[in-house]
């Protein structure tokens, strides 16, 4: 997935269940999106967070 559509699905993911999103890049060098508390790779791995609720 392309990081606009990445983006763009990380924030409707974020305000829909209001929690931390993050989108990171795999090891095939695609992108994904997960919620924060699933994300069980490194954080090297992470190319950005949604976080609606940091100031």
């Amino acid at each position: 997935m392309s990081f606009p559509d990445a983006h763009a699905f990380a924030f409707s993911l974020a305000a829909t269940l209001m929690v931390s999103i993050v989108i990171f890049r795999a090891g095939d060098g695609t992108l994904s999106v997960v919620p924060a508390p699933e994300f069980e790779g490194d954080d090297d791995e992470i190319v950005t967070e949604i976080d609606l609720f940091a100031p």
